[in-house]
């Protein structure tokens, strides 16, 4: 029968993963791809923030999230040719940061800023979609990409997923001059503390207003820039 000892299994045997192998595998620039994964999370929990306390000051934090954002997944890349270390955990670690950043959060954000209706939802999910279609496919196709003497791949098929910083400017921009986000001073309010959502983005107060296109199927046309 064997003993205690001999029964017990030794940690230094290699074929069983050593404590923090995961956080072990990183390398430099995959920490810095992170950075761009906080940033996107952090995006998406202000916009929620704000909603629940009608609070502005969380909402554009929720919008400087996402060109920090960029400045990370800028810097992911050069900081990865710099060091000369690529590795398939920090290609699916970039494309899925750039999911969580540029493509889940404007979508919410564009959501907190009122695109609420039916006919809205199809197209932030639309959106959602294609963004996620579209780095699954990159992910698929770069091997066979060209690259240039640093390993960056010298073109991208349709638009690269950062570039919906676009859209989270328009609707910043909007936000700031009062084209969104006109809840009433909760001063002067009857029914609590909060203004009600139903009064914040009624038409008037939804930048571009809404247009029927069924009955009972409404849609703010500045929606369809996520198309």
């Amino acid at each position: 029968m064997p003993t205690h000892k001999t029964a017990k299994r030794k940690t230094s045997d290699p074929q069983l993963p050593t404590r923090f192998s995961m956080v072990r595998s990183f390398q430099l620039a995959d920490f810095v791809t992170l950075g761009n994964g906080v940033c996107g999370c952090l995006s998406l929990m202000f916009a929620m923030k704000a909603l629940l306390t009608q609070n502005t000051d969380f909402l554009f934090s929720s919008f400087w999230c996402i060109p920090a954002g960029v400045v990370f997944d800028v810097l992911d890349g050069r900081v990865a040719r710099w060091r000369q270390s690529t590795s398939l955990l920090g290609q699916e670690l970039d494309s899925l940061a750039d999911f969580c950043s540029f493509g889940l959060a404007p979508a919410v954000l564009g959501f907190a800023c009122g695109f609420q209706k039916m006919l809205d939802l199809v197209v932030l999910t639309y959106f959602v979609c294609c963004g996620l279609a579209r780095l699954a496919r990159f992910n698929a196709t770069v091997a066979s990409l060209p690259t240039d003497q640093h390993g960056k791949v010298k073109y991208f098929e349709g638009t690269p997923i950062p570039t919906t910083l676009v859209i989270v400017g328009v609707l910043a921009y909007g936000v700031y001059c009062g084209k969104f986000w006109r809840f009433a001073n909760p001063m002067f309010q009857h029914e609590g503390p909060f203004a009600s959502f139903s009064q914040a983005f009624t038409p008037e107060y939804v930048w571009g207003g809404e247009i029927s296109i069924f009955p009972g199927y409404e849609l703010h046309p500045l929606v369809l820039m996520y198309g």
